[in-house]
C-alpha cells in the first residue's frame, strides 16, 4: 500500500466517491437549535454539526437531539451534510454514532472523526457504520468519512489512514490540539509561532496531508482560524493552504464564508483559460484538428501535461458554479 501500513480496507463502496465542493466548511455547535437553523442561509458548502468541542459534556445528549432533528427537517439544500462526532478516545463516540445515523442517516453526508491517530479509526468507524446502515436498510457504504488529524501521531499516520477506508473523503488539519501536542510555543491559531521568522511553522503539516489526500485521491481540508473578526488575516492564511491546492478551510462565523468561498474558487480568468485550453486540446488531438500532441493556444504551447492542470483548475470552477465567459473557436481550415 504504497508504503503504508498494511490495514485492511473496509467497506463494500467499489466506484470512485464524488468529490464535493467543501471552499467553506461552516462549524455548528449541536447544542444551539438557533445556529442550526441560521446556517441554513449561509451560503457555506459543507455545514458540519459539532458534537464534540464545541459542545459541554453536559450538552452532548442533548446535541446529538437538536442534530437529528435538524437533518430531518432540511433546509440544507446544496450544503454537504457532515456531523461530527467525539473521538474514539471518548465514552460518547459510539452514542454518537448510532444516534445520529440510525435516526437521521438518510439525511447525512459525512460523519467527520476528530482526533484520528492510526488508521484501525477509521476501519473501527467504518464498520460500525455498516452495521447500522445494514440494520436500518439504508445503502451500504453511503455515508463518507472525514478525518481529522489533531497530533503528532496521527500525521506520522496520515497515509495509512487516508488509505483506511473507501469512506474517506477528505483529511483535515486540526491546528489547536495538534499546536498544543507538539508543545509549539503560541496560543493564537492560524498564525506563525512568535520566534518563527523564516518560512511557515505549518508547511511540512499541511504538505503531508496534502500528499497523503492525493495519494488516495480524497480531499485537503484546512482547519479553523480563530480571530473571527479579522476577514483579512483569514484570507491570507486561508490563501497559503489554497497555494498548495487546498480545496477548502474551516469557517467559524458567516463573516469568513465569503472570504473561503473566494479564496478557494479559481480566478475567472483563470478558470476561463482552463476551458479554453481544454476544448483547444481536445480539438487538436481529434482527427479533425490534425491529431497533434503539442500545439500553440496563442502564444502558450499546449500538450497533455497542460490538459491535466486545466482539469484541476476547470473541476474547481465547476464545482463552485462558474461560469465560462470566453468560448474556444477552431481555426478555419
Amino acid at each position: 500500500m504504497n508504503g503504508c501500513m498494511d490495514v485492511p480496507t473496509v467497506g463494500s463502496m467499489t466506484e470512485p466517491r464524488t468529490l464535493r465542493s467543501r471552499r467553506s466548511c461552516l462549524a455548528v455547535p449541536g447544542s444551539s437549535p438557533k445556529m442550526l437553523e441560521k446556517a441554513k442561509g449561509l451560503p457555506a458548502d459543507q455545514l458540519f454539526m459539532d458534537i464534540e468541542d464545541a459542545v459541554a459534556p453536559l450538552a452532548k445528549p442533548e446535541a446529538r437531539k437538536n442534530i437529528v432533528a435538524a437533518l430531518n427537517e432540511g433546509g440544507y439544500d446544496g450544503k454537504v451534510r457532515v456531523v461530527r462526532v467525539n473521538d474514539w478516545t471518548t465514552h460518547w463516540t459510539y452514542r454518537d454514532v448510532v444516534e445520529v445515523v440510525e435516526n437521521a442517516g438518510q439525511n447525512l453526508d459525512c460523519i467527520m472523526l476528530p482526533k484520528v491517530q492510526t488508521p484501525e479509526q477509521v476501519v473501527a468507524l467504518d464498520l460500525l457504520l455498516t452495521q447500522i446502515e445494514k440494520t436500518m436498510g439504508f445503502e451500504v457504504g453511503r455515508i463518507g468519512i472525514e478525518a481529522q488529524i489533531e497530533n503528532a501521531l496521527g500525521l506520522t499516520n496520515v497515509n495509512a489512514i487516508a488509505a483506511a477506508s473507501p469512506r474517506v473523503e477528505t483529511i483535515i488539519f486540526g491546528p489547536a490540539d495538534f499546536m498544543a501536542s507538539i508543545n509549539m510555543k503560541s496560543l493564537v491559531v492560524g498564525e506563525q509561532p512568535q520566534g518563527y521568522d523564516v518560512g511557515d511553522a505549518y508547511h511540512h503539516i499541511l504538505m503531508s496531508i496534502l500528499m497523503a489526500a492525493r495519494a488516495y485521491d480524497k480531499q485537503a481540508i484546512d482547519g479553523p482560524y480563530l480571530q473571527i473578526k479579522d476577514v483579512d488575516g483569514y484570507k491570507r492564511v486561508a490563501g497559503r493552504a489554497a497555494a498548495l491546492g487546498f480545496d477548502g478551510k474551516w469557517v467559524l462565523h458567516p463573516g469568513q464564508v465569503d472570504a473561503a468561498n473566494e479564496v478557494f474558487s479559481p480566478r475567472q480568468e483563470d478558470y476561463d483559460h482552463a476551458e479554453l485550453i481544454l476544448d483547444a486540446y481536445d480539438y487538436y488531438t481529434s482527427a479533425e484538428g490534425g491529431a497533434r500532441g503539442a500545439v500553440m493556444l496563442g502564444d502558450e504551447m499546449i500538450d497533455e501535461a497542460s490538459r491535466k492542470m486545466a482539469l484541476v483548475i476547470s473541476a474547481k470552477g465547476r464545482a463552485a458554479g462558474m461560469q465560462r465567459t470566453q468560448t474556444f473557436t477552431p481555426p478555419e481550415a
